[in-house]
């Protein structure tokens, strides 16, 4: 077994950035959202991130989101923590998605840097400050400044570190150096928001991933961590690769996460439905890739050694 000084990880290791499921019509299916939970836990995640990017809330009301959570528990239980994502441009917005969050039943908070505006760092500190203490649950920070345009800069992080409910990081900033940064100077959970980045980030000292790709293969992903936990760090390095053609097609081939992963979810018979204007759905081409790219992964005999 592998051991290090990491820090416990507060929302489990392998979280997935789940999708939200709609109808044809473009209502919310919650009970196509307990269904693919449901499937997600029983494939090895310990944590679901609802209402994410992946999650398309810039296109939810607070009152789908507050009710994607209280089905998402009902249907989990207490099998997986459930992380909220609550950041808007407006700080006290967010403050009110955060306390509707909490009421809801969810575990943790993902807050992400307040976009558009680009507030500077001071500014930047205070918001994530005041969500932090306008309610009980612990944060996360979402550092993904090619969406924000606003960095989470790692001397903010240090800072931020000192607040009793502000844990975790999820990165996605790739910036290496500035991660392992954080990681030696303060007990931030941090957690790889990229998926081609999950073992790198892993054995540096995250304490997992936030994945959209997981809303595919829970299980593919988790083999990842699980075997690099075992000690067998060669094979935890073969199996990223294995992921990494349905990885760069979801993740790095012009399309959003959430298109790609509606596409594939839908195109295997899956919980989804269509995504929400301005986003489009997937064309043909594109999804003929992805079946080809998830049937020579899930096919992979290998996998069920681990």
């Amino acid at each position: 077994m592998t051991t290090d000084n990491r820090p416990a990880p507060p929302f489990g290791r392998a979280l997935c950035a789940m999708i939200t499921p709609f109808t044809e019509a473009g209502a919310l299916d919650l009970d196509g959202a307990q269904r693919l939970a449901d499937r997600l836990v029983s494939g090895g995640c310990d944590g679901l991130v609802l209402s994410g990017t992946t999650g398309e809330s810039p296109t939810t009301t607070d009152a789908e989101k507050a009710a994607l959570i209280t089905a998402v528990r009902e249907a989990v239980g207490d099998r997986a923590s459930l992380l909220a994502g609550v950041g808007t441009a407006d700080t006290r917005h967010t403050v009110e998605l955060a306390l509707a969050a909490e009421k809801a039943g969810a575990d943790g908070l993902l807050v992400v840097a307040p976009y558009y505006s680009k507030p500077p760092q001071e500014a930047l500190e205070a918001h994530f400050r005041q969500v932090a203490d306008g309610c009980g649950l612990p944060v996360a920070l979402y550092d993904i400044p090619g969406r924000t345009g606003t960095r989470i800069e790692p001397d903010t992080m240090v800072r931020l570190a000192g607040h009793p409910r502000i844990v975790a990081v999820k990165d996605c900033a790739y910036d290496l150096l500035g991660t392992q940064k954080v990681l030696s100077r303060t007990g931030l959970a941090y957690y790889a928001g990229c998926d081609e980045q999950i073992l790198a980030l892993y054995a540096v000292g995250a304490a997992g991933y936030v994945s959209t790709v997981a809303n595919a293969v829970p299980d593919r992903l988790r083999a990842v961590l699980d075997a690099f936990d075992a000690g067998d760090t060669g094979r935890a390095a073969l199996l990223q690769r294995r992921a990494l053609p349905l990885i760069e097609l979801m993740m790095a081939a012009g399309l959003p996460g959430t298109v790609t992963a509606k596409a594939l979810l839908g195109a295997l018979g899956l919980p989804a439905g269509p995504v929400r204007a301005p986003l489009r759905p997937a064309g043909r081409e594109t999804v003929d890739g992805l079946l080809r790219a998830y049937g020579t992964l899930v096919a992979d005999g290998g996998q069920s050694q681990v």
